[in-house]
């Protein structure tokens, strides 16, 4: 499944939560890219990443807890 992350709407972000939840949930996850892509997130960009099928409700979870924005891409 692909997903847009849009934007991280909590007040005090999980930096470290955040970067964790991207290295375990995408598909081409690492530790470094992880956290390259949540700096990223919360300057503003808009993060394109793809969560394994068996994941997914797992991961859309575990964003939505983080207070990020996000959109199934069909």
């Amino acid at each position: 499944m692909e997903l847009n992350l849009l934007s991280c709407t909590a007040q005090r972000p999980d930096k470290r939560g955040i970067a964790n939840c991207l290295a375990e949930f995408a598909t081409n996850g690492n530790t470094s890219l992880a956290n390259e892509f949540m700096e990223m997130l919360l300057e503003g960009d808009i993060i394109d990443i793809v969560v394994d099928d068996g994941h997914s409700g797992s991961a859309l979870r575990a964003l939505r807890k983080l207070g990020i924005d996000y959109k199934i891409v069909e």
